[in-house]
């Protein structure tokens, strides 16, 4: 199985905000949106840095509140790691647990955004082929009876 079966299932949106917003501002946008991250993008399309809750955290936890008010590009990771729509679920949940990471964009050939996947995503895909798989079962030996 590989990315694209969840981004298919989940959609291709990629929450973006640009480098010189407020930490602040990341900070607001995560709670309303209820999510974990956002991609750091000057366009909208290409990636340059993602920021997450714990990064915020970590930010004050190092440098005080006043770190609210500075741009996220100074407190967010330019080491990000990605995938793309190809990729097997596995070898990405493989990255999420060795990493300590829980949201991968997806990029495409080109460079672009093509999505974002978040452990959740990943644990869901998962849960929902086992619960098939056993389904499969069920049936096999329903009939073989």
């Amino acid at each position: 199985m590989n990315v694209e079966l969840i981004l298919a299932s989940k959609g291709r949106e990629v929450r973006t905000i640009k480098p010189d917003a407020s930490v602040e501002e990341a900070l607001r946008r995560l709670r309303a949106e209820r999510i974990g991250s956002l991609v750091v993008s000057e366009n909208g399309a290409n990636l340059i840095g993602i920021i997450s809750e714990r990064d915020i955290l970590n930010a004050i936890a190092d440098h005080g509140i006043g770190v609210l008010g500075e741009g996220v590009g100074s407190v967010m990771i330019e080491k990000v790691f990605a995938c793309s729509r190809d990729d097997d679920v596995s070898s990405v949940m493989a990255l999420m647990t060795s990493q300590r990471i829980r949201h991968i964009p997806v990029v495409e050939k080109d460079g672009r955004l093509g999505g974002m996947i978040s452990i959740g995503d990943v644990v869901k895909h998962r849960l929902d082929e086992i619960q098939g798989e056993a389904d499969e079962m069920r049936e096999y030996i329903t009939n073989a009876m």
